[in-house]
């Protein structure tokens, strides 16, 4: 059985895509159909490629990689971080800071001294400081906490990386292509896939979209790590009540519906 099935990605809206006007040539295999302006995802070959996508995830979550997610986008923030957590990796979810794995040493001592800040506070240091010094630590920590902090303990440079949008992630993408470092992730039409190991078709602007791939990247590491029975998908509920699968025409149907 699938993974993701089409009435989950359907529902996700998963299928719509960017306007035609600003579509990559290179994604036209993996559109089904343009409406109203709007290119429409082939959702079957999005079933497929998540399969494959977490498969990918759960053999290399199996023999224990690190797994890093990016998303810096508004919409892509909150689930990158929840699941990230949630699986027991790491995550970068605003500014990608270049060279960050690329020039690691350095971005190793910045995250030497946001934890040199908080040990400072454990200890009982700032107390003894002038307010304005703490004030200032305080601040220096929230910046490196922020870019830096979903990554503060991870072990070494990631063994793969799950990216949502890599058209504005391409600093990252770049950076993990010159280490070798295999990417999975979400494209959406307005993106060049070449770049990208594992490609998920997707529409990467709509928050339940991406919620919903990101979370089954996470189901499939622990998975990986702990057997199947110890997922917990975000989608169990939905896919527990689900009576028939939708198929390739109803996008068409639900794309005209919603552009109508």
């Amino acid at each position: 059985m699938a993974v993701i099935s089409m009435k989950q990605l359907l529902e996700a809206g998963v299928h719509f895509g960017h306007q035609t006007r600003r579509w990559n040539p290179k994604m036209a295999k993996y559109i089904f159909t343009e409406r109203n302006g709007i290119h429409v995802i082939d959702l079957q070959q999005t079933v497929k490629l998540a399969d494959q996508a977490y498969d990918f995830i759960r053999e290399a979550a199996a023999n224990d990689a690190v797994i890093l997610f990016v998303g810096t986008k508004k919409q892509a923030a909150e689930a990158v971080k929840d699941e990230a957590i949630r699986a027991g990796q790491y995550f970068i979810n605003h500014r990608w800071l270049g060279g960050t794995l690329t020039n690691w040493g350095t971005i190793q001592k910045r995250i030497a001294r946001l934890k040199e800040i908080n040990r400072m506070e454990e200890e009982g240091t700032f107390d003894v400081l002038p307010k304005k010094e703490v004030a200032l630590l305080n601040k220096q920590r929230a910046r490196l906490e922020k870019f830096l902090g979903g990554i503060a303990d991870m072990p070494r440079i990631p063994d793969v990386m799950f990216v949502v949008d890599p058209h504005k992630e391409q600093i990252a993408v770049k950076e993990a292509k010159k280490l070798g470092i295999p990417v999975v992730a979400m494209v959406d039409t307005n993106t060049d896939p070449d770049d990208i190991d594992v490609i998920i078709p997707a529409n990467d602007d709509a928050i339940r979209a991406v919620k919903l791939i990101t979370a089954k990247m996470a189901d499939a590491i622990i998975e990986g790590r702990q057997g199947e029975d110890s997922v917990e998908s975000v989608e169990a509920e939905l896919a527990a009540t689900e009576t028939e699968a939708a198929s390739i025409e109803e996008i068409v149907e639900v794309v005209e519906g919603d552009n109508n």
